[in-house]
């Protein structure tokens, strides 16, 4: 299958010519979200091939029993997954009793289009059937992101050789099942069904977990650009209401549907007024109408890409792909409420069950507090806070005590829900990244209050669960982690993951540093915290200690800390000689075998060598550098960016400009061949590290803003803004130097290649 069929375009996602082999990747790339709600870009009429069909809603989700490890003790009884929701986009259309299937017809000109200027796909063919009629078919399908319960669909047929009937059968379907279920279980209860007009209504429950959601639509007819009345047949049953209308028409005419539809659902709105706030909704969009409801999309739209848009001139490849990653993440996530948060694969899959990894603290945070109001990452951090209470729950089921928290490698509601024991128990690292998060938020924003409101209870909480995971070494003389598995998941149950053990004395001390911070700057809600959570002296002290104490797996020969205590005892054989045949070995080989490997799945070592760069010289980043990405093969999507932004730093122009092209373009080049489960939505927020951090050199640490760009050999130019403390900084770099915009009504202090420059509003700085 070619796996590079896109079309290149700066601000377009197109593919031309039909081919079924492409149809579920299609599916997942061209997917289209507002932030509440998304979907797969399925086609509207039916199609009897292979298909993934897929709609979802922010927050909805089922406890899925899972298959193994439920009896065990601390192991967790579900996989929690987002549901695949109620389709309501589907049109069934039929040309004098014959159904229009592209699996079947015969297709000319296809071509669909996602324009991520305004988040509208669009799809448009020449269809003939066995018997020589041929029709025309344009489809414009939108989900707003001004009325975020509503999206909305303009369906056009026109005969070409023909005049005949043409019927349109819009529905809703509430019975889609979730491709990835274990037991093949409906997980939605059908409690009510409402016909009105040309409205109709289904209200759903999922079960277990008790959400409500009412699924509408609304339904327009235009002929000719005039709108018409016509009779509707009803055909309903206990999970679908479809409606049909018929007329007659000439070759050359154009009979339209003009469709409205959405969700709503009970975490927004009280259960009894579902139905009708989707009505009042639909009421709404349908006044508007189609076109100014499409205005109103240009202008979100617009908004958003002011400050997160990045331009690169000379690689039409290259910015296509950044574009694509920005639009993704922004329709996934709008940071309005901090009870949703960005699944792996967001609206575009189930793989990994829509639920909220590490990802989001590690790679997403960056990515929200610089294009946006600094409350859209806040709210992030919130997602974790009130979740505090089923992270320390969950340490509890594993032995912890005394206020110490875990938080969950997967969760919807902060419970744990992944039951693999090498990830479940042991991949721990995660723990970090929350803290990290915290901090990367107040040192950015220089909201030191996040600290005393909501911070350090979560940062006191996982304090305490490192000093109790160590354990003193007798031997060593210093404190270790046993048994654990770090971000490179090809190395499992392993005795001392360097990234764990850094993470974890930098934490206590983290924790340390803030307690003295919020005794001299706020006493009064240190008092509280400490007496909430009831924190001593000794306790203090015992952190300082462990972390003082920790140890670090370190070689003399090589000059290196090690991944890990055993890994020199692996076979040291670079990746590049590795067979073609034999990549990805995560599909290729035994898992034994991989274990038996010195290779590494993502970055590891590096990471941390990526969050804390400023503790580490240049010189010993090289060495890391040089030493472990031979070994790795990026078999993790959130590996490349992580290569290629410290790859800038020590001057590797060429390694960064690979590793960028392999995390921007991974699905729209299909890399890894999964596609057709869905995008990789939060390691595209690596993507825009991947220039921001990268190519662009912009780094925060210790309270100071600087930057340091650089530029690949392929690229004439490229340009991004970033929102810096209430300013907003418009960064340009070329081959002849680069420039600085401060966009904002202050003066602003920046650092550029190691000179301090003041940057007055409304001014420009050549250097």
């Amino acid at each position: 299958m070619n796996l590079n069929y896109i079309k290149p375009h700066e601000w377009k996602i197109i593919e031309e010519g039909f081919n079924k082999e492409h149809i579920t990747a299609s599916e997942s790339i061209f997917s289209i979200g507002n932030g509440a709600m998304g979907q797969r870009a399925n086609f509207e009429e039916l199609y009897t091939g292979e298909t993934f069909q897929g709609s979802y809603i922010g927050g909805i989700y089922y406890p899925d029993k899972t298959r193994v490890g439920w009896w065990k003790n601390g192991y967790p009884k579900y996989f929690a997954k987002v549901l695949n929701a109620p389709n309501w986009i589907g049109i069934g259309v039929t040309i004098n009793g014959k159904s229009l299937d592209l699996s079947t017809c015969k297709v000319i000109d296809f071509k669909r289009e996602l324009d991520m200027r305004n988040g509208v796909l669009s799809r448009s063919f020449i269809a003939e059937f066995d018997d020589g009629d041929i029709v025309k078919v344009l489809s414009t399908r939108f989900l707003s992101m001004d009325i975020q319960e509503v999206g909305a669909i303009k369906y056009s047929v026109t005969p070409i050789n023909f005049q005949g009937e043409i019927a349109f059968s819009p529905y809703i379907d509430a019975g889609i099942m979730n491709e990835d279920a274990n037991y093949d279980e409906f997980f939605w209860e059908i409690l009510d069904q409402k016909e009105t007009g040309d409205e109709a209504y289904i209200l759903s429950k999922t079960l277990k977990t008790g959400f409500l959601v009412c699924t509408g639509m609304k339904n327009e007819l235009i002929l000719n650009e005039f709108n018409i009345d016509l009779e509707k047949e009803v055909s309903s049953s206990d999970k679908s209401i479809i409606y049909s209308y018929k007329t007659m028409v000439n070759s050359g005419d154009t009979f339209s549907i003009v469709k409205y539809g959405g969700y709503t659902q009970s975490m927004n709105h009280p259960d009894a007024e579902l139905c009708n706030v989707s009505q009042r909704q639909l009421i709404k969009a349908s006044e508007l109408g189609f076109d100014s409801l499409l205005e109103r999309q240009d202008k979100a739209w617009e908004k958003i890409w002011d400050t997160a848009d990045i331009m690169i001139s000379g690689d039409i490849k290259a910015q296509q792909a950044i574009r694509f990653n920005i639009f993704q993440l922004n329709q996934t996530y709008s940071g309005s409420d901090s009870r949703l948060n960005i699944g792996p694969k967001g609206f575009t899959g189930e793989k990994y069950g829509g639920s909220t990894y590490w990802d989001t603290e590690a790679y997403c945070i960056p990515f929200y507090m610089s294009t946006k109001n600094k409350n859209v990452a806040k709210n992030l951090l919130i997602y974790r806070y009130n979740q505090l209470d089923k992270a320390i729950e969950n340490a509890q089921k594993l032995g912890f005590n005394k206020g110490a928290a875990l938080y969950p490698m997967v969760t919807m509601n902060g419970e744990e829900c992944h039951n693999e024991w090498e990830i479940t128990f042991e991949e721990i690292h995660r723990n970090g990244a929350m803290v990290y998060a915290i901090y990367n938020y107040v040192n950015y924003t220089g909201d030191v209050g996040y600290i005393a409101s909501h911070g350090m209870e979560v940062i006191i909480a996982i304090a305490r669960f490192w000093s109790q995971r160590a354990t003193f070494s007798a031997d060593k003389e210093q404190y270790v982690i046993l048994g654990v598995t770090g971000p490179n998941e090809y190395e499992n149950n392993v005795n001392n993951n360097w990234y764990t053990n850094y993470l974890a004395k930098w934490c206590m001390e983290y924790a340390i540093e803030n307690i003295e911070l919020l005794k001299e700057n706020y006493p009064e809600d240190y008092v509280r915290i400490a007496e909430k959570v009831t924190l001593d002296e000794s306790e203090i002290n015992t952190w300082s200690k462990v972390a003082g104490q920790m140890y670090f797996p370190f070689s003399e020969k090589y000059n290196i800390y090690l991944q890990q205590d055993g890994f020199l005892d692996k076979e040291l054989i670079p990746a590049r000689e590795l067979p073609k045949s034999e990549r990805p070995i995560n599909q290729k080989w035994s898992w034994d075998r991989i274990l038996r490997s010195p290779y590494i799945k993502q970055a590891d070592v590096l990471q941390g060598f990526y969050f804390f760069e400023n503790i580490f010289d240049q010189e010993s980043l090289k060495r890391h550098f040089d030493f472990y990405e031979p070994l790795t093969v990026h078999e993790s999507s959130l590996s490349p960016c992580v290569h290629s932004i410290l790859a800038v730093k020590i001057d590797r122009i060429d390694k960064a400009y690979e590793m960028y092209l392999r995390t921007s373009r991974l699905d729209l080049d299909d890399y890894n061949h999964e596609v057709h489960e869905g995008l990789h939505i939060t390691s595209m927020a690596g993507t825009w590290l991947s220039i921001v951090q990268g190519f662009g050199g912009m780094r925060n640490f210790n309270n100071s803003l600087s930057f340091d760009p650089k530029i690949p050999k392929n690229w004439k130019s490229y340009s991004f803004k970033i929102i810096y403390r209430d300013h907003i900084i418009k960064v340009f770099k070329n081959h002849e130097g680069c420039k600085f915009y401060n966009e904002s009504d202050t003066p602003v202090n920046i650092t550029v290649s190691g000179k301090e420059v003041t940057i007055f509003n409304k001014d420009l700085v050549i250097l």
